[in-house]
């Protein structure tokens, strides 16, 4: 029998819909439920791809003996955090509060009756093991702590709660200087994998925040320690594994140091950053090889990952019980592909792509290169072992529309779109349906289901990314109506989350303060930043005001330890170095991408120009008829 998770809209809710854990969706009744009968509250957080959430869901909540004691003493919530960001960011942040480490999912909250935490994990086992309390022996002592009423448990929930509310905290400010263009690098450089390209050990995450400042820093400075730093892990990343060399689009993250053996799920917005990373680097580079990348990755999204013109949130790591079934390989099966190409020595050509007799993943083959140049043979290769994954099972998609998430995508796709019309025409297509789908009587929402009506009104996020990807659509196309818009929900977003420079997440259930730090994706208070600069100069100096005072409300940590916070350390070293705009009718524009090298100029359509006009926020400094002088006159007004 289902539980009440089986009338949500949440792909990720509706997975727990059979457990015999009596689930509620996050809701009134159940912490009215909880009050009323005195019993303690267990809110799990998690979302549809996660691979520990389902082996938590395996373990704990598919047991029905665990179930029948917790069903007694507990009221059972089930959180979506992709659909819920904001309760997930509240409950992250008493994770590290209460461990004084950060969290991830799946994240288990458990609460008194009346809804104040007081404990927090991760993924807990079914029982007691290698020094983990389990799920089981946990909720044996916290029901009769909750049942007794024990004064320390309801203490602490107390002193827990009141510490967790927000506080007008006194804001120290710091001169904002180019002295964080050196402690960036320098961080960098610290934390950058000489062995392997990126940044850390494993786990291993792309870091595309970190890229992107790098990028900008190079075209500044054109440092070749900088250039290796981006080449090198652009490069190693592409070889294989975190990428899918058979369908396109990248992996979560690698489980490895090398890049190899990756967590198999594809998130939307993964993509769609390397997309636009791959992309910018291409043309930066005039590498075809980091464009191919991008198409590809593009092309997954649209072929496996979109639907009238939106694009899902994610697909899952495991199919058919098992994590990467679906993306790996027998080496009989590489044997037999390439022996049907005809290549003349087909287990030499298997090693060079990874392949062994004993595999390099539990017995299997992921597909990964041994360098950047594929053989002759290597794409018709892939187009076969696409036919033969077609036979399998792919993994479950969650069809969940999140409008920061399609905002990113259709972002990368103008980016891409520079070098090939196909990607700038769905762009415009997708970027229409968003509109058309999450902005309903004034309001624009957050996140719904394929071709359901959307619930939740939007964050900070979903302003903040849309508003980035209408000025990138302006400056793809100059129609002005993308402009209007960006406008409209830039002052939307100024009027609900923005205070004297503090920006806030969300306010509505949960009040939470915007995050400086690029953690899953960058941050939604560095691309608010970033939107809010470029409206400065492209349409009124306001904006600008608004985005130095956000700055300056965080300058102390970021001058600190800028490489925690690469979205908006790359906004301050843009308001230090100056923007710059550069005017002209819409067909002198068209070409100009090619000529410019210094990173902070935007483009204004002006259809009674002939010339190319040079200005800043407040003046215009040069004029010329010649493209190829653009950067050198730009460096002059500097």
């Amino acid at each position: 029998m289902s539980n009440r998770l089986a009338l949500e809209d949440s792909p990720y809710l509706q997975q727990h819909k059979d457990n015999p854990l009596e689930w509620y969706p996050w809701c009134d009744e159940a912490f009215e439920k909880a009050r009323r009968e005195h019993k303690a509250i267990f809110i799990s957080i998690g979302y549809s791809s996660c691979h520990w959430c389902h082996v938590m869901e395996h373990e704990v909540f598919e047991n029905p003996q665990i179930a029948e004691f917790v069903n007694q003493h507990f009221v059972c919530i089930k959180v979506d955090r992709e659909e819920r960001p904001d309760i997930d960011k509240h409950y992250q942040e008493l994770h590290n509060l209460l461990n004084r480490r950060s969290g991830g999912w799946p994240l288990s909250i458990f609460a008194t009756p009346q809804n104040k935490p007081f404990y927090a994990a991760t993924y807990i086992p079914p029982h007691n093991q290698n020094q983990m309390m389990g799920f089981s022996e946990l909720t044996a002592i916290i029901a009769e702590k909750v049942a007794q009423n024990d004064e320390k448990l309801f203490q602490n929930a107390d002193e827990i709660t009141a510490f967790m509310r927000p506080k007008n905290e006194s804001v120290q400010a710091t001169v904002l200087n180019e002295k964080i263009i050196t402690q960036f690098i320098l961080q960098a450089q610290h934390n950058y994998d000489e062995s392997n390209g990126g940044f850390s050990k494993s786990p291993k995450f792309p870091h595309v925040s970190t890229l992107k400042t790098l990028l900008t820093l190079e075209r500044l400075q054109s440092d070749e320690k900088i250039k290796k730093i981006i080449t090198h892990t652009l490069d190693s990343m592409a070889l294989g594994g975190l990428y899918d060399h058979v369908d396109g689009g990248f992996c979560r993250y690698s489980t490895d140091e090398s890049w190899l053996v990756p967590h198999f799920e594809k998130m939307t917005y993964d993509n769609a950053l390397l997309c636009e990373l791959y992309a910018h680097a291409g043309m930066v580079y005039s590498d075809d090889r980091y464009l191919k990348i991008a198409k590809e990755s593009a092309d997954f999204m649209m072929q496996f990952m979109m639907e009238d013109d939106l694009f899902y949130s994610a697909s899952d790591a495991d199919s058919e019980g098992e994590e990467g079934k679906y993306f790996v390989f027998s080496y009989d099966e590489i044997i037999t592909v390439l022996e049907k190409l005809s290549i003349s020595n087909v287990h030499e050509a298997a090693h060079s792509i990874g392949a062994t007799g004993g595999g390099n993943f539990e017995g299997h083959c992921i597909i990964r290169l041994s360098n950047n140049e594929r053989p002759e043979w290597f794409e018709p290769f892939c187009r076969e072992l696409g036919i033969l994954r077609q036979s399998r099972t792919y993994p479950f998609i969650d069809r969940k529309v999140i409008t920061a998430w399609n905002a990113m995508m259709i972002q990368s796709l103008f980016v891409l779109g520079k070098s090939n019309s196909t990607y700038q025409a769905q762009a415009i297509r997708s970027l229409e349906k968003l509109s058309e789908t999450m902005f309903l009587n004034g309001f624009l929402k957050h996140s719904t289901l394929i071709h359901k009506t959307p619930k939740i009104d939007a964050f900070l996020e979903d302003y903040a990314y849309l508003c980035s990807a209408l000025i990138e659509g302006y400056q793809s196309t100059f129609d002005e109506r993308y402009l209007i818009d960006a406008q409209r929900y830039a002052n939307k977003a100024l009027e609900l989350f923005y205070e004297e420079g503090k920006w806030y997440f969300s306010r509505g259930a949960f009040t939470t303060v915007a995050e400086m730090d690029d953690g899953t994706y960058p941050s939604a208070l560095g691309v608010m930043v970033n939107a809010l600069q470029s409206l400065g100069l492209l349409v009124d100096p306001k904006y600008s005001r608004f985005a130095f005072k956000s700055l300056e409300y965080v300058s102390l940590k970021l001058m600190k330890t800028p490489i925690y916070y690469p979205t908006l350390t790359a906004e301050v070293i843009r308001h230090l170095k100056e923007q710059r705009l550069i005017k002209s009718n819409s067909e002198n524009l068209s070409n100009i991408t090619a000529h410019l090298n210094y990173p902070f100029v935007l483009l204004k359509n002006d259809e009674t120009l002939q010339e190319f006009t040079i200005c800043g926020e407040n003046s215009c400094f040069a004029a010329t008829k010649e493209i190829t002088k653009l950067d050198e006159l730009i460096s002059s007004t500097l």
